[in-house]
């Protein structure tokens, strides 16, 4: 079995690596933080035309018909280079959510406007139950809102915007309410249950994706900075106590890398199993990034942690992505129910191998 990605998913991943990590820099992300918007509109505006935000939308809807195993190595490389933008939330939640609908035949014509006004670089937010806080809420046009099990698409003049808060000043959350009435309803009952389960695996898929990337930025960052600075004569990354720091976190991704390429991939080909399989990818995702915030944090000699430290950036933004989607309880709690079950598919004929996961789906 190949598990390696294709060289055209490399491609691709590298043409996208090369725009944000040339347009998103510590420097830029620092002049966002004291303008109005906290937006880079140049950069949403070249994403848009490499058509990154209609990645998982298919071709006949305007889209590059590409799957979710394409977009987590662009997921990643906005973790690297902490992107501000909800460029991966865009691409990975809100868009196959309005392609889902309209695959469904549920809705109104209003779901076509809003998917086209998405590709078009148009910020359409979602607000996911177990994700109240919604990130840019204040410069989204359209929004797809949940009420119980009900799927709601409201235009920005109805619904009312809250700002708060967050630890990570390059995220611009907000509480959003709304009257839930059926004139903006899309789904409800088990429809709308469907619709928010598959919302919530690819948000959690999406947030560790990113999580990977923070956590190796961060270590990159360490191991320049443990190069470059000296004490008694030599760089302090000579010192074994600090190589064992950063080599625990190394081995943290490696492990992560992938479980998250694996839940990519199951929650392309089988749906009925992305719950385990993306549970699975959040927790290693956001413990390999919480250890790197820490012990990155000490390989600065705790400098990482001020405001004049770039490595803050990542850090702030690990804390928040780590309880984005579901905290580590949750996912846990998740991966506990799907192994307790009576019939549970367990055992490494069913774990690994391609085939493995479509044979098992009916279970």
């Amino acid at each position: 079995m190949d598990f390696t990605f294709t060289e055209d998913q490399q491609l691709f991943a590298e043409a996208a690596r090369s725009v944000l990590t040339a347009e998103v820099t510590a420097d830029r992300i620092r002049d966002r933080w004291s303008t109005a918007s906290g937006l880079d509109n140049p950069l949403l505006q070249q994403i848009q035309e490499l058509g990154l935000l209609g990645m998982l939308v298919p071709e006949a809807l305007g889209g590059l018909g590409l799957g979710q195993e394409d977009f987590v190595m662009m997921a990643q490389t906005c973790g690297y280079v902490a992107c501000p933008e909800p460029i991966a939330e865009q691409a990975m939640v809100t868009a196959p959510l309005l392609v889902d609908v309209l695959d469904k035949g549920l809705g109104h014509g209003s779901v076509q406007k809003a998917l086209d006004a998405l590709q078009g670089g148009a910020l359409i937010a979602t607000g996911h139950p177990i994700n109240p806080f919604i990130n840019f809420a204040e410069h989204a046009e359209w929004f797809l809102l949940g009420h119980g099990e009900g799927l709601y698409l409201l235009p920005a003049d109805e619904v009312t915007i809250k700002p708060c808060k967050s630890v990570d000043p390059s995220r611009r959350i907000a509480e959003v309410s709304f009257e839930a009435n059926d004139a903006h309803c899309l789904a409800k009952g088990e429809s709308g249950a469907a619709l928010w389960r598959a919302t919530l695996n690819r948000g959690a898929l999406s947030s560790a994706a990113q999580l990977v990337g923070l956590a190796q930025a961060m270590i990159d960052q360490s191991v320049q900075y443990t190069t470059d600075r000296e004490q008694f004569g030599k760089p302090v990354g000579v010192n074994q106590a600090v190589k064992h720091l950063l080599a625990d976190v190394a081995v943290q991704i490696e492990y992560a890398k992938p479980v998250i390429y694996r839940a990519a991939y199951t929650a392309e080909i089988s749906p009925s199993r992305a719950d385990l399989a993306v549970s699975h990818a959040k927790v290693a995702a956001a413990r390999a990034a919480l250890l790197a915030t820490r012990h990155c944090i000490q390989a600065h000699g705790a400098m990482g942690y001020t405001w004049e430290c770039d490595l803050q950036i990542w850090v702030k933004r690990a804390w928040a992505l780590a309880r984005e989607w579901g905290d580590e309880g949750f996912h846990k709690n998740r991966i506990h129910e799907w192994l307790l079950r009576p019939n549970a598919l367990l055992g490494p004929d069913l774990t690994f191998g391609r085939g493995s996961i479509t044979d098992s789906v009916a279970a």
